[in-house]
């Protein structure tokens, strides 16, 4: 697929977004009802909670408008957009061809809109600068993230996006912030020995400590400090985060999403943060020390979770569900890996299959293609930010191959 049949699509993306104002729908925002919040007896109660959540995630008809579910910004959500734009700024510098360039100046503007936004969006009352998700979550029966509870995950896509808006804008302030996360990692997050290292907490809440991609984005995340502000801290931490990941990856490359008997499962994006993660550590600091594991679990990725008409499984054993961030994810892997030359053919196939199969004709993405009926909802930062995210990656690395 050239790089001009994928633009039209993403024109269609990036309008429909841009209409939006960038707010929408997630997956797991259904105790924002305002009828639930309403009713007491539920809203407290932690088997209710996580039934209205799963109900809201599972069905493929959107209860939300009903319900009373607002579209609001999530923090996460905009990162992605941030760093789509900052890429697409980059595209429309190296092109060189104005008929692949439809913002024109006004991606300048939205880069600095949507930076100023999300630095407005942060969690107060942490350590540093840290992002969490515009709605309450209960995981399983554990416990409960309430609204604003920053996360490892959603403060490393908010700074990396924040630090890119610097690069392009010189703005010292986007910088400023996007550094202050590192004390929200070294301060906030929970460290769990493991191996020869210790695993990064989800969240500064107690009992979220055995996941792996969580633990890896607390190494990404001080390994773009630390190209910054060069702090030997930053660079010994990660490498300790990463060591345990490393010494539970599995004989055949893989990880499990993480260390509980629940979370014995292999999946696609997470393989693919997983990924992401260790390489910037690798690129940031001049440390090949896990090369090797890299390889081994970038061979796993790239054979196991790929059908041959282009379609991104979820899981390495079965097919279903086919989730958004499936095809997505493996755009910005190829990129960051640098591996987009050897696998351009397979990002041509799966782009083509998820604009057929998972693009609505309005322009946005549909959440997942499922054996039964599928979800074909709208959601803001998991479907259409992050596909945003992704197809800028495949513009820019597309083009800069010169086909």
């Amino acid at each position: 697929m050239v790089i001009e049949q994928v633009l039209p699509s993403f024109q269609k993306l990036e309008n429909y977004c841009s209409q939006e104002a960038w707010k929408g729908w997630d997956p797991y925002d259904g105790l924002n009802s305002k009828i639930f919040q309403a009713m007491p007896l539920l809203k407290n109660w932690d088997l209710a909670r996580l039934a209205w959540i799963q109900a809201f995630k599972l069905s493929p008809v959107n209860l939300r408008r009903l319900l009373l579910v607002p579209k609001e910004h999530n923090p996460k959500g905009i990162g992605l957009s941030l760093t789509g734009y900052c890429n697409l700024y980059r595209f429309q510098q190296n092109t060189g061809n104005e008929s692949l360039v439809f913002l024109g100046d006004a991606i300048h503007t939205k880069i600095r809109y949507l930076a100023d936004l999300l630095i407005s969006l942060q969690s107060k009352g942490y350590s540093g600068a840290c992002w969490g998700y515009n709605f309450d979550w209960q995981a399983r029966r554990l416990f409960l993230f309430p609204k604003g509870t920053p996360t490892v995950v959603a403060t490393t896509f908010c700074s990396a996006a924040l630090m890119e808006s610097y690069e392009i804008t010189k703005e010292n302030k986007y910088l400023e912030t996007a550094l202050l996360s590192a004390h929200f990692v070294l301060n906030d997050l929970k460290r769990t020995p493991t191996g020869t290292g210790f695993l990064f907490s989800y969240s500064p809440l107690e009992g979220n400590n055995t996941v792996y991609n969580a633990s890896l984005m607390g190494s990404r995340l001080l390994s773009l400090c630390y190209s910054y502000d060069k702090k030997e801290e930053y660079l010994t931490t990660a490498r300790g985060s990463i060591q345990a990941c490393v010494d539970d990856q599995n004989e055949d490359g893989s990880w499990f999403y993480g260390k509980l008997p629940v979370q014995k499962l292999i999946d696609s994006f997470h393989t693919g943060y997983n990924l992401e993660s260790i390489m910037t550590y690798q690129r940031l600091t001049g440390d090949h020390s896990f090369s090797s594991a890299l390889d081994k679990g970038f061979d796993f990725y790239i054979n196991n979770f790929f059908l041959e008409n282009g379609a991104a499984k979820y899981y390495h054993n079965k097919t279903y569900p086919i989730d958004i961030h499936c095809p997505a994810q493996l755009f910005v892997t190829l990129s960051k890996l640098e591996k987009y030359e050897p696998y351009k053919d397979l990002a041509d196939k799966v782009m083509k299959w998820a604009i057929q199969n998972m693009q609505d004709k309005k322009g946005y993405f549909y959440y997942q293609i499922r054996s039964g009926l599928s979800s074909k909802i709208s959601y803001m930062r998991w479907s259409n930010a992050f596909m945003f995210y992704a197809m800028s990656y495949y513009l820019l690395n597309r083009f800069n191959l010169n086909e």
